[in-house]
């Protein structure tokens, strides 16, 4: 038996990368999974590939009808709603004095709006069956500071900060609220057309592992906080970084 077996999840963002990722993964552990992105094709695609157990819907994370929507159909079509996994994000890099208003809302409106209207959406259903788990997909940049990321990394360290909030109000109600924080992950986000080395990239970021990570790496990470497994973790935060949060990779002997 699987570790989501008969579980409902959500999962957004989920037409790539680290969404796409984690839907395959919950759907191999016995989950069935709603998949949303604004990507339709590829979402489309996606879902298709997974079989009967996956559903997608074209699904913009900054607009609160749309999420009534997204748990309308999910509850219609499953029944339920055990598992949210708000993935869905969108990236940029650009100092601050290169980074205008419209910038940083967006940045806002997707990577924290997105998921603090997620929370407030699937909270109904999570309540009446009286368990829940939400995975808040935060950030290497929600542990520490990036040059040249700073609206990115506004966003991310609310994430981080909101959940812990959110997961004070909604334990007494069984409801799991933890965060992962990826580091230099192998997605379009990071590498898009595949273009970058990166062996070298990892050298150059001084990520101890020596390479970055895969999107299958994350969604491991998500599928444990979702599970039963987790049972007593909330509040938490888990970094899947290859040791980049964890500090410098410098020998003081060398200098």
């Amino acid at each position: 038996m699987g570790r989501l077996q008969d579980k409902v999840t959500i999962v957004t963002g989920a037409a790539r990368g680290q969404g796409e990722a984690t839907a395959r993964l919950f759907a191999a552990e016995g989950a069935r999974v709603v998949l949303t992105d604004v990507l339709k094709h590829e979402g489309e695609q996606v879902a298709r590939s997974i079989g009967e157990s996956a559903i997608f819907l074209e699904h913009d994370v900054s607009d609160e009808a749309a999420w009534a929507a997204v748990v309308e159909s999910t509850l219609e079509r499953f029944g339920q709603v055990d598992v949210l996994v708000n993935n869905a994000a969108v990236c940029l890099f650009a100092p601050l004095m290169n980074t205008g208003k419209a910038d940083f809302d967006r940045m806002l409106s997707i990577n924290l709006l997105g998921c603090f209207l997620g929370m407030k959406a699937v909270v109904p259903a999570m309540q009446a069956a009286g368990r829940g788990s939400i995975v808040n997909i935060s950030s290497v940049n929600g542990l520490r500071g990036t040059i040249g990321m700073s609206a990115y990394d506004a966003g991310k360290w609310a994430v981080r900060g909101m959940s812990k909030g959110v997961a004070l109000e909604l334990a007494p109600l069984g409801i799991r609220v933890n965060t992962v924080h990826p580091g230099a992950i192998d997605t379009q986000m990071l590498n898009p057309g595949d273009a970058l080395d990166t062996s070298k990239m990892a050298k150059v970021f001084g990520i101890a592992f020596g390479r970055v990570g895969r999107a299958e790496e994350v969604a491991h990470a998500s599928l444990f906080l979702a599970s039963d497994d987790a049972s007593y973790i909330s509040g938490a935060e888990l970094a899947v970084d290859g040791t980049w949060s964890a500090g410098l990779l410098t020998n003081i002997t060398d200098m």
